[in-house]
């Protein structure tokens, strides 16, 4: 019989593993000084339970609700629940923009970025502020249509409400996971089991991925459970994540959760090895596609092994095309200005949710421009709120190659600064969703950036008169491919007449929630005869599409891919039969709320037409 001692030796490592991992979040004074740890007992309930609402909505990615409304907005997660636990559409909730991969499959799509780590699947985020600052032992999040999105749950040591900024600012992810398909659209709690922490947080961020979802997500309330004091944790642990294991002894090893970054850029003191093995045998340019799969992260670990490796981890050529988002917790000035030195052949850059609450300077960033931007061909800054009008005028001084720009949801940029944008003459596309862009500055855009194939004014509210810039696009943007209007308040039937005339390349129209356009002036007709090589076409909450409408894309728009009509009364059965027969690449029809066509027409057509994603939503 072979000796049991070994196999005792192993679980015994593992015991110790687990109470060194739970016991790492505590300080061993604390741990001696707080309560008598009981063997018999879980984490001791040293005080009450304080169980809370979220306040306030801080910030957020995107919404699917107006700016100047409550419905369908983020901002709907503040306070009780408004519809649990009630399943199906209500404008009481939060939802987001966007579901599904249908905008990875329509012409405005973007290019994904290398490198991206496989564990950031992060598509939007949502940060909420609770009353009070508590250890979190449960987060509650209450779904009410299509759950699934909640990938990542994080907290922040930072108080919004605190009169003292903090010296520094860390976030911890409580609960982390790829994204899963959810049978059926029921509501339901979300209780995912939670990281216990080492600091009081009253700021939780939600990050959500809808990329397996079927129709768009809502969100009706988020509960924070937690309590004043730190627990003190028992003998008896509960069960642990070896992942989580493994990723806090990565932490210590390498000392890179990218909040050390900046010190592994700097690293200097190497070993020379008298011999870097097979290495030594491989052809530079080898060695360089190898480390191009790297994450940043590694490359950073991998740069500490030799002055070899050192040497091909520092190469510009590795960073070509660098995306810091899925880091955006721990990028800081410190950070971009040790990859200054690696980064002056750049061209693809992203920096989308990086920089708030301090942690990038209006300085920082213009020093990082200055050295890196020559070679910039596109500027991800989505959700940047550090940016100003001087951020934007060293964009356009030291950026002058840039052709893609996109500044999503940057709603701390003052009106006027979008000005400086003009100058930027080589620009294709411009993301200016969510943002404080009024009709003067954009009419210059407009005006001296010709060769723009993509614009984004999606929730653009301060734009006064969209038929003025539809006109001007239709003088100047002749190579326009695709145009987001979502929720354009005052454009009517002449500024889509100007436009469909001088915007012929038009591929890809989003005319959502665009109560001035009227079917009866014959302006979605006049679309279709126009714009023949449209793929995607929104006109969603339009109670006024028609029939006709719809035979007219069907005889003149046959590349015709996506089309949203969610919300007319107008439309029959026999118009939609048409367009699916006419249409052949036809690949998602919404038809939510449509009174005519009820769910017996649904199954009827989906059966005919398999290859078309028909949605018909429901309110209960």
């Amino acid at each position: 019989m072979p000796p049991v001692f070994p196999m005792l030796t192993v679980l015994s490592m593992f015991y110790y593993m687990c109470l060194r991992r739970r016991a790492r979040t505590a300080t061993r004074g604390e741990m001696n000084s707080r309560r008598a740890i009981e063997s018999n007992t879980r984490a001791l309930p040293i005080n009450v339970e304080i169980v809370q609402y979220a306040k306030e909505v801080l910030d957020f990615s995107s919404h699917y609700g107006s700016e100047n409304s409550m419905s369908y907005t983020m901002w709907n997660l503040a306070g009780i629940p408004n519809v649990y636990p009630s399943s199906g559409d209500f404008t009481q909730t939060a939802v987001f923009r966007t579901y599904g991969t249908w905008w990875d499959h329509c012409p405005s799509a973007r290019l994904p970025f290398k490198r991206t780590p496989t564990t950031f699947c992060s598509q939007d985020y949502v940060e909420l502020a609770f009353e009070e600052p508590v250890y979190p032992t449960a987060v509650h999040i209450l779904e009410t249509y299509h759950p699934g999105a909640v990938v990542r749950i994080l907290a922040c040591s930072a108080n919004p409400y605190s009169q003292n900024p903090p010296a520094e600012v860390r976030w911890e992810v409580l609960w982390s996971e790829a994204p899963t398909k959810v049978n059926g659209p029921q509501a339901r709690q979300f209780t995912p089991c939670i990281k216990q922490i080492n600091f009081p947080t009253n700021l939780i961020r939600l990050e959500v991925n809808s990329s397996l979802l079927e129709y768009y997500t809502e969100l009706d309330a988020v509960v924070l459970h937690g309590v004043k004091e730190r627990p003190v944790l028992s003998l008896k642990t509960s069960m642990i994540d070896m992942n989580d294991i493994d990723e806090d002894e990565d932490d210590e090893k390498y000392g890179c959760g990218m909040d050390t970054l900046s010190k592994q850029f700097s690293i200097v003191a190497l070993r020379e090895w008298p011999s870097n093995g097979y290495f030594d045998k491989l052809p530079y340019e080898l060695i360089q596609l190898i480390l191009s799969h790297l994450t940043v992260p590694d490359l950073c670990r991998l740069a500490q092994t030799c002055k070899l490796l050192y040497q091909h981890c520092c190469d510009p050529l590795q960073y070509i095309h660098l995306s810091l988002q899925p880091y955006w917790a721990r990028i800081n000035d410190t950070s971009l200005e040790h990859l200054q030195s690696r980064c002056t052949l750049i061209q693809w850059l992203n920096l989308s949710w990086t920089g708030n609450r301090g942690a990038i300077s209006v300085s920082g960033f213009s020093r990082f421009l200055k050295v890196c931007g020559s070679e910039l061909v596109r500027l991800e800054l989505s959700c940047g709120h550090f940016l100003n009008e001087t951020c934007l005028e060293v964009i356009t001084e030291m950026c002058p190659n840039l052709q893609e720009l996109n500044l999503s949801s940057c709603d701390k940029i003052p009106p006027q600064a979008f000005n400086h944008i003009a100058k930027v003459h080589s620009l294709k596309r411009l993301i200016l969703y969510r943002t404080k862009v009024e009709q003067t500055a954009l009419l210059s855009i407009l005006n001296f950036c010709s060769e723009l194939q993509h614009l984004s004014l999606g929730s653009c509210v301060m734009i006064e008169d969209y038929d003025l810039i539809a006109s001007m696009m239709g003088a100047k943007c002749k190579k326009l491919r695709s145009l987001d209007l979502w929720r354009c308040k005052n454009i009517t039937e002449s500024g889509i007449a100007e436009l469909a005339s001088g915007c012929q390349l038009l591929e890809e129209l989003d005319l959502g929630w665009c109560p001035t356009l009227q079917s009866s002036t014959g302006c979605f007709t006049n679309l279709a005869r126009k714009l023949p090589n449209l793929q995607k076409l929104f006109l969603t909450a339009n109670r006024s599409v028609c029939d006709t409408d719809i035979e007219e894309l069907a005889a003149n728009c046959t590349h015709l891919r996506q089309l949203d009509i969610l919300g007319t009364r107008m439309v029959s059965p026999a118009s939609l039969r048409k367009l699916l027969e006419s249409c052949k690449d036809l690949s998602l029809l919404d038809v939510s709320f449509c009174s005519q066509i009820d769910n017996r027409v649904v199954l009827e057509l989906n059966a005919n037409f398999p290859n078309v994603f028909i949605k018909k939503s429901f309110t209960q």
